[in-house]
């Protein structure tokens, strides 16, 4: 009998990273012998197509109601009893030997009823730490706030308004009570955090105790290489001959996005700022002129070719765990400037990049004059030749296919 893996996340979809890591994960499975379940929220992403035999769960008004229950009762996690149920029955069925969670805030479980069956039934459980929501009393992610009270209990939550937000109550205490005994009641539990920095939070968090490992995220190293950049400027409009480059689904404070305002009215006249990604018309009047906005490239291969032409990727991000941007762009030849936040200095060296401290925007525009002074190319071979060691996908998800074997098997 082939052995049998479920993946759990509110999302699946392509364009979502986790829904693309469980994709990759539930075909590298099938390629090692596995049977590939996900269970998802159905009433977020219908019924895609796939190569895993998905499980839908919940529907549009279970969704309504667990939205309602987070914004009036800050119950984010604590609803969909209904739909937690359906899952139990499936998961029952279907008997996996390994069940991996990636995330379940996200309006369509509760937590507490779903991890109570695994843990009566012994199943042994992969958590992969995507953020921080998992050991703190009600956000996902903690630094730009500097919040350090998930170290001693959660109260008075400081994010009460952010995702995700309750309109009225603060049971930031009781939340994190709630997964604390959840949490440690599970007999078989192996966390993954994408970061060594994010592991050392855990260390610190009521999680210390439970086993942990660090299995990076990788990349589609095939997709993401040196590319020729002779029409990128005209295919996007790019005016300047030397562009830099930002990148972010959604430009949110915490990416940096005020910095980057800064760093525009730095650069040479012959430079140019590249923005990729959603981001609101208020914003970009704060800019000045000739910074080119993208909200979004058509396909990888054509944000692989603006990675290849930029002279830099700037992120100079407030909070992150193991951003994607790096490796990417790494990937493609092309050095990286962050800041000193997070994870998002694992993947940077002395050969490939730069790190500057949170605000140092003139820091960032210095690394910008270095590079122009070497020259791209100087950095080029060594980008490339560390994303290959590094961040190859296939690498680190077999990582994963040798944890989920380790358990089964034991």
């Amino acid at each position: 009998m082939p052995k049998k893996l479920l993946q759990i996340n509110p999302v699946v979809r392509e364009n979502t990273s986790t829904g693309k890591i469980m994709r990759e994960l539930g075909e590298l499975a099938q390629a090692a012998g596995w049977e590939s379940y996900i269970a998802y929220s159905q009433a977020r992403d219908g019924v895609p197509p796939h190569s895993s035999r998905l499980v839908p769960v919940g529907d549009k008004l279970d969704l309504f109601i667990h939205w309602l229950a987070t914004r009036l009762f800050d119950a984010h996690g604590l609803a969909s009893k209904r739909a937690t149920r359906q899952l139990i029955r499936r998961i029952r069925e279907i008997d996996p030997d390994v069940v991996h969670i990636h995330n379940v805030h996200g309006y369509f479980l509760n937590y507490p009823l779903l991890l109570s069956y695994l843990a009566e039934r012994g199943k042994p459980v992969v958590w992969t730490v995507h953020d921080c929501w998992l050991f703190t009393g009600h956000c996902y992610h903690y630094v730009a706030a500097g919040c350090d009270r998930w170290q001693s209990g959660c109260y008075d939550c400081p994010q009460k308004r952010a995702f995700p937000a309750s309109w009225l109550l603060d049971r930031s205490h009781r939340n994190y009570t709630a997964k604390w005994q959840a949490l440690t009641g599970l007999p078989d539990l192996t966390l993954v955090t994408v970061s060594d920095w994010m592991r050392r939070e855990v260390a610190k968090s009521f999680l210390k105790e439970v086993p942990c490992r660090v299995i990076h995220n990788g990349i589609d190293l095939e997709t993401f290489q040196p590319m020729p950049d002779t029409q990128v400027r005209n295919r996007f409009g790019i005016p300047t001959m030397h562009y830099v480059l930002a990148v972010a689904s959604i430009w949110l404070p915490e990416k940096g996005i005020a910095d980057l305002v800064r760093l525009a009215g730095l650069l040479a006249s012959d430079e140019g700022l590249v923005l990729v990604g959603r981001i609101g018309e208020e914003q970009k009047s704060t800019f000045p002129a000739g910074v080119t906005f993208i909200p979004r490239t058509e396909n990888a291969a054509a944000l692989a070719a603006l990675y290849s032409g930029a002279l830099a990727l700037v992120n100079p991000t407030w909070q992150d765990n193991y951003p994607t941007v790096n490796l990417e762009a790494t990937a493609c030849g092309t050095p990286v400037i962050t800041y000193s936040t997070g994870g998002s200095v694992e993947s940077v060296t002395p050969q490939t990049g730069f790190v500057v401290e949170q605000g140092d925007v003139e820091g960032m525009a210095a690394c910008i004059r270095t590079i122009r002074a070497h020259g791209k190319d100087h950095y080029a071979e060594a980008c490339r030749a560390y994303a290959v060691q590094h961040f190859d996908k296939k690498q680190r998800f077999q990582d994963y296919i040798r944890l989920y074997e380790s358990l089964a098997t034991r």
